[in-house]
């Protein structure tokens, strides 16, 4: 790309191409949770339910939602559960958002500039995605019989705005732990995490996530202060076996600190309420990202320091350092040495 992407010009319902053959889709996403409406005891039939759930979508918003993008997961301990806990859980996925595009456009006056264009694209999607939230949360729907609530909400690594206004609000009343050197600090690190490894590896070298390719990947949205990539087993420790997610391993999670604030808040900006799609793939990775609140850059050299200054004062031909062996096992993700030298700006 010869352009960095631009927050103030890109579309919400607008799909950007970055490097490597992936884009950024967008579709809305909303967490589902089910309980029992009434005093059955009879299993819920994730079957019905999507049946169910995708005529009410396309009665009320006229939406054609296919079942695929529908994942219903039951609870494995319902006997031990309360009447009023939830049976399962899940999440929709509405990626055709077309149809919204061509609506906000005809309806906006002609002669204003893009990037007031823009805003009024996604304070209208915003008020869309709203409603459909408010219409669907708290809905029964009668399977054979058996009713059952859901719940919706939009996942949190999805809302910019409330995220923007969490790091502002600990900015304001001086949190501890998010200061440096006694100044308060503005956040320029993006966590992301569920991606497929393989769209982050060297093509014909390796399957592990290379630095060199993610460095290049990121570097769409601004210049990269810090970068760090390792495998990140925790979504598919959390998978059911049939779910259909991808397999444990085979994700990474990626920690991008950027040296500007701007570039950092046009990268978590984009990547909310939008999927990775790799060309050639049928796969749609939809992840989790957010910014980081723990400091994990400072707090690594920190824990490095403190390591080193802890190290017993031994005779140099006895000593053994536990180091070389601990790093060789990070050294494809976070190398120190020659390979750091190919991201030297």
């Amino acid at each position: 790309m010869t352009n960095p992407p631009s927050s103030e010009t890109l579309r919400p319902t607008e799909t950007l191409e970055i490097e490597n053959g992936l884009s950024l889709v967008p579709r809305v996403k909303l967490l589902l949770t089910i309980h029992r409406a009434d005093h059955s005891v009879k299993p819920l039939d994730e079957w019905q339910l999507k049946r169910s759930l995708t005529d009410f979508l396309k009665s009320s918003f006229s939406l054609t939602v296919p079942e695929d993008d529908i994942v219903v997961r039951r609870f494995k301990d319902l006997k031990k559960r309360k009447r009023d806990d939830p049976v399962a859980h899940g999440a929709l996925f509405i990626r055709d958002l077309g149809f919204l595009s061509k609506l906000s456009r005809s309806e906006i006056l002609h002669g204003i500039d893009g990037g007031d264009d823009v805003k009024e694209l996604e304070k209208k999607f915003l008020g869309w995605r709203r409603s459909v939230v408010d219409k669907t949360d708290g809905i029964e729907l009668s399977l054979e019989g058996v009713k059952f609530r859901l719940t919706a909400s939009v996942p949190e690594s999805d809302d910019f705005d409330g995220m923007r206004k969490e790091w502002e609000e600990l900015n304001a009343f001086g949190n501890r732990g998010y200061s440096r050197g006694g100044r308060q600090q503005q956040p320029d690190t993006i966590v992301l995490k569920g991606v497929p490894s393989r769209w982050f590896a060297e093509p014909r070298v390796s399957s592990k996530p290379s630095m060199l390719v993610t460095h290049t990947i990121f570097s769409a949205f601004g210049k990269i202060r810090n970068l760090n990539v390792a495998e990140n087993d925790d979504l598919g420790k959390n998978a059911d076996e049939d779910s259909g997610d991808i397999v444990s391993g085979l994700q990474c999670k990626i920690v991008v600190q950027f040296e500007k604030y701007k570039d950092f808040c046009t990268a978590l900006k984009v990547l909310c309420g939008r999927s990775l799609q790799k060309q050639g793939s049928r796969l749609k990775a939809d992840y989790e990202v957010t910014w980081d609140k723990d400091g994990f850059f400072q707090y690594a050299r920190n824990e490095t320091q403190e390591k080193s200054s802890r190290m017993p004062p031994l005779d140099v031909g006895n000593y053994r350092s536990e180091a070389p062996r601990r790093q060789s096992h990070f050294s494809r993700f976070s190398p120190d040495n020659v390979r750091s030298k190919r991201f030297k700006e």
